[in-house]
This record gives C-alpha cells, structure tokens and sequence, in this order.
C-alpha cells in the first residue's frame, strides 16, 4: 500500500495557471502526471492495450506542449535548442506551486506521519512519482521531435539527482517508503494494486 501514495491524484494532476511570474496566454493548461509506472515507456507489444497506449501518447503530447509553453513564457524567452537541465529543474519547481501532495516540514508534530490526524499548513508539492512519470515523457518526446539523446536535458545528470532527493525527502516528511524494483522482483499482485490504470508495459497473458 506504501508505494503507491506517491502520486497527487489517481490518474491525473491538472495544473491550471493563475497570475504567477509567467503571462500565460491560454487561460490554463493541463498536465497528465499518470502514475508513477508511466516512466517506463510502453514497449511497442501486442500485449498493450489500444487504449492504454493512445492515454500515454495524449499525456505526452499535452506535457510537451505545456513544456514548450513554459520556454515561450520564460523571461528571457528560451528556445529548445537552449534549454538544459537546470531549466528542466527551474521547470519543475514551478510546478511545485500547482502540487496536491502534502510534504511536512521537519518542524511539523506530523513529520514522518503516514496519515497525519488533522491537517497542518505543511506546503504542497507535485510528488516525486508525478514528475518522475513526467520527465519520462518528456525525455521520450525530446527524441520523438527530433532531439538527440546525447543532448536530451530531461535526461541530464541534475535532473536524476532532483528526482532522487525528492523521493528521499518526501519518503522521510510523509512517512512511506517507495520501493526499488531492482531488488527481489515483487508480488504480483503488489504491482496490478499499485495503480488504476493497467501498468503501461502491458500483462503477458
């Protein structure tokens, strides 16, 4: 039951932009986070479902437009070609401020809690399992549209670091532990439970 807590919402994190620092012109823009499973790119298999693999293509065509809206809207403006890993970073905490999940700060009486009993003025974040699904989006979309893996900033060594410090602290500040799928292979039945979704990867059956 752990593991699966680290995503904001069952399927979907939908970030609607207010008056921040960036104008933006469109009067929101949505964001599919999916599950934390989705940063495994769906093998083109027989096993997947049609429906599984138009809902990833869609996330990701939405999280590389919201992307590319976020380069035009940045002061000075950036273009693609120019964008590195410490604007993917600046990128992703400005989503931090459209997060639903709870992250205690160390202060907290709740710090390390699992299911806190009353509510605290803790600040929200996007979860770790949302934007490590998001980056693996985008890194496959870089390529898709013509970048080169060499020079994919989603897929830099800063950005792996972020997500790694992300998913130890809100480990610690939320009291769950998120397990690594290197070691033993994991129940069966753990992984089907561990999303709404059928897992992008498909059943084997």
């Amino acid at each position: 039951m752990e593991h699966n807590q680290e995503v904001d919402s069952p399927n979907s994190v939908i970030i609607h932009h207010h008056h921040h620092n960036h104008n933006h012109n469109n009067n929101s823009m949505t964001m599919l986070a999916g599950n934390n499973n989705n940063n495994n790119y769906p093998a083109s298999s027989s096993s997947n479902s049609p429906t599984t693999l138009s809902r990833y293509e869609n996330q990701k065509r939405r999280d590389w437009n919201t992307f590319g809206q976020y380069l035009r809207n940045h002061r000075p403006p950036l273009s693609l070609t120019r964008c590195s890993g410490a604007h993917v970073l600046e990128f992703l905490r400005y989503l931090d401020q459209f997060g639903k999940t709870k992250v205690h700060t160390q202060l907290c009486p709740f710090f390390g809690h699992p299911n806190p009993p009353a509510p605290c003025p803790c600040p929200l974040r996007q979860a770790w399992g949302s934007l490590d699904a998001l980056i693996g989006r985008l890194r496959a979309a870089y390529e898709e549209n013509g970048g080169k893996p060499e020079t994919n900033p989603f897929g830099a060594r800063a950005v792996r670091l972020y997500l790694r410090e992300v998913r130890d602290s809100q480990a610690k500040a939320r009291g769950i532990s998120y397990e690594k799928k290197k070691r033993k292979k994991p129940n069966p039945q753990q992984l089907s439970s561990s999303s709404s979704l059928p897992p992008p990867n498909g059943n084997s059956s």
